[in-house]
């Protein structure tokens, strides 16, 4: 059995091809977080912000405030609605 040594170059590399996330964003304006490298599932779209995971999150809590779906949004708005 061979042993296989990890050196600090195949470390960063394996940083570096890490998968990149994506934030996303459905028809009623609820956030998720998917994969860069993946097609999106059907009913989502690319917000516009890319990085790691913990990135993506990060950014999800601060522009997701109101968990309710747009649908629900409008409904209990008395000007919209």
């Amino acid at each position: 059995m061979q042993e296989r040594t990890v050196s600090a170059a195949n470390t960063e590399n394996a940083v570096q091809t890490a998968p990149a996330y994506r934030v996303v964003l459905n028809d009623e304006e609820q956030y998720s977080v998917w994969w860069a490298d993946r097609e999106l599932p059907a009913g989502w779209e690319a917000e516009g912000t890319e990085g790691s995971r913990e990135e993506c999150l990060a950014h999800v809590g601060r522009v997701w405030t109101d968990m309710r779906p747009l649908s629900l949004r409008r409904r209990m708005d008395p000007v919209a609605g």
